[in-house]
């Protein structure tokens, strides 16, 4: 398999699968296409139908979403367990991830992914409704399945690698998550995503450069 993504510091939709395909504990290559350069988007369009990274390519097969390479990998590996075997955990896991992914696009806007970055700035309203409806997502799951381990879902799950990049948000950006409803719960999984040994992985070569 071969993994494509874009410069580790910013590319928030290659860190997801990039972190359940490392799950999986599969053999695979990591090509990294640097963004935000002359030439970037010449670079993409030779390996992805989209021009976007990320980019899965297994044998003849060639997968260039984010979510769909992830659905991918549980399917091809369920020893992994990328999804909980209860139908109900698995249900609102997916919810979460297609919230993750369609939704949110004022904090995305005003917080992009940067790893380097530690700062506070001043959010506008949309965005703290953003972060008050992820406090309260979060929140809800932990209270559901907090009782089987750290993550949204108890054991980690592609959920965790859907909101690995907001947990680096809020990190970057100062944001205080019981400014916004929080009692605690939000915040230890916030910090259980960026203390998870893949992630560290990742960052490392991201801050490395």
């Amino acid at each position: 398999m071969e993994l494509i993504i874009g410069t580790k510091v910013w590319s928030t939709w290659s860190l997801r699968p990039w972190l359940a395909l490392k799950r999986t504990g599969a053999p695979f290559t990591e090509t990294v296409v640097q963004l935000r350069e002359v030439g970037t988007s010449d670079d993409v369009a030779k390996v992805s139908p989209s021009g976007r990274v990320p980019v899965l390519k297994d044998g003849e097969l060639t997968i260039w979403d984010s979510l769909a390479i992830c659905e991918y990998l549980a399917e091809t590996f369920p020893a992994a367990k990328l999804w909980p075997d209860d139908p109900a955990a698995r249900a609102l896991g997916r919810a979460a991830v297609a919230e993750m992914h369609s939704s949110f696009a004022s904090l995305r806007g005003e917080c992009p992914m940067d790893l380097s970055l530690k700062s506070e700035v001043e959010l506008s309203e949309a965005t703290h409704a953003d972060i008050r409806r992820i406090v309260s997502l979060w929140s809800d799951l932990r209270g559901r399945y907090g009782a089987g381990g750290p993550f949204l879902l108890g054991a980690w799950s592609i959920a965790d690698a859907f909101f690995t990049p907001v947990a680096t948000r809020f990190r970057s950006y100062g944001v205080r998550l019981s400014d916004f409803g929080d009692t605690g719960v939000a915040a230890t999984y916030n910090e259980a995503l960026l203390e998870q040994p893949d992630f560290l992985e990742w960052e490392k070569a991201a801050l490395a450069g």
